[in-house]
């Protein structure tokens, strides 16, 4: 058998699925900075992001063997974010209900964000043209609801906003995508 820092991450997963101690250990080597900085994008409190992550490798080490993978065209890395962007709206709802609410995300920098980079990246022409055009906010909400693959509710939360205010921008985003690309 190869190495394990050889092996991709689904590989790893199926590994981990079956009580492979140091496949999970590789898997969370690799993937852990990664989630961690995209948990803090959306989430400025440390104890938040340390009890996601907790409960997302957690999750992960229970769970493995539930991955499907790219037999339903998933990957390892984007069922991991799944579990944690989960575990983080069910974080903010559990703060929700016994304090003041968290800052849901970390005030922009003036250096654009990895995502952000990656996304001109990928999407250029009249599409990434159309994407850099828009208003933050509604930039905001698409990138929750199309990129990320929250739902509406799930947006709403993580944004700090009423679910009425997400349906309507992920509406204005899409009209104003619609008209910049015709």
């Amino acid at each position: 058998m190869r190495a394990l820092d050889e092996l991709d991450e689904e590989r790893l997963v199926r590994l981990v699925a079956r009580g492979d101690r140091g496949a999970f250990d590789e898997l969370y080597r690799r993937t852990s900075p990664w989630l961690a900085v995209r948990l803090r994008r959306r989430c400025s409190d440390e104890q938040i992001v340390a009890e996601v992550m907790q409960e997302t490798y957690l999750a992960v080490w229970r769970a493995a063997g539930a991955f499907a993978g790219s037999a339903v065209g998933g990957t390892a890395v984007g069922w991991l974010w799944t579990i944690a962007a989960r575990r983080l709206v069910d974080a903010f709802r559990r703060r929700a209900h016994h304090a003041e609410p968290p800052v849901a995300a970390a005030e922009r920098a003036v250096v654009p964000a990895a995502e952000d980079e990656a996304l001109a990246g990928t999407v250029d022409g009249d599409v990434g043209d159309a994407l850099r055009r828009l208003a933050p906010e509604l930039r905001e909400v698409l990138q929750a609801m199309v990129l990320d693959g929250f739902s509406v509710r799930e947006t709403a939360v993580l944004l700090r906003l009423p679910e009425g205010t997400v349906k309507t921008r992920a509406r204005r985003a899409r009209i104003a995508m619609r008209e910049a690309l015709t």
